[in-house]
């Protein structure tokens, strides 16, 4: 069970790197929230982004990727729902009058659940990551290393362990940037403003996005 090689290790999480450490919407969205409200909204939306990830392995493991992947309608329907609610996640901040980046402000308003759960539907509502994940797991099923989706899982759930060393380092950085910044209402209003024209534009990707 799960009897793999040394190079078969070394090829897996090489590529776990790279594709971590690659731009795309699941680090645009916890960077955002992390500029936003500090380290801890970060974190926040970054459990949110892995708990969706997560459901990523389980349909993959379970073989409910394929529908996404062989059925333009499941498709669709899945990325328009996705983009629109990246759009209205976006047109909220940009409405904001960016009290929300004050110092002070933050430590007694922030609210951590919504955040976690934002981050749990822009993962799941991105098609991508499910066609990704079926697309790319298969490729590390070894012959005789046990059932399929018990390797798919294994090799779904250590990306996410993988990511667990990269993002956290990112939000610490991206708080560290803009910390000393927040006091400033106009630099929290441009803020509010950057992330909501951040999201609207992921939305937009999203949306023109074939399979």
């Amino acid at each position: 069970m799960f009897d793999y090689t040394l190079l078969h290790w070394t090829g897996f999480l090489t590529a776990a790197v790279v594709l971590n450490l690659a731009p795309g919407l699941d680090i645009a969205f916890i960077l955002g929230q992390t500029v936003r409200g500090g380290r801890k909204t970060g974190f926040a939306a970054m459990a949110g982004i892995w708990t969706g990830a997560f459901g990523h392995v389980l349909m993959a493991a379970a073989g409910l990727s394929a529908i996404l992947a062989t059925s333009a309608v499941a498709f669709s329907v899945v990325k328009w729902v996705g983009a629109g609610y990246l759009i209205w996640l976006g047109i909220q901040a940009l409405r904001s009058d960016g009290s929300g980046f004050i110092a002070e402000g933050i430590k007694s308003s922030t609210k951590l659940m919504p955040i976690y759960r934002q981050g749990v539907v822009v993962a799941l509502l991105n098609p991508k990551v499910a066609i990704f994940f079926l697309a790319f797991l298969p490729q590390f099923v070894v012959q005789g290393a046990g059932p399929v989706w018990a390797q798919l899982f294994l090799h779904g759930s250590l990306i996410i362990v993988v990511a667990a060393f990269i993002e956290p380092p990112l939000i610490l950085a991206g708080e560290r940037l803009t910390n000393k910044l927040r006091s400033s209402p106009k630099f929290g209003l441009w803020l509010d403003r950057s992330l909501g024209a951040i999201l609207v534009a992921l939305g937009l990707r999203l949306a023109m996005e074939q399979r």
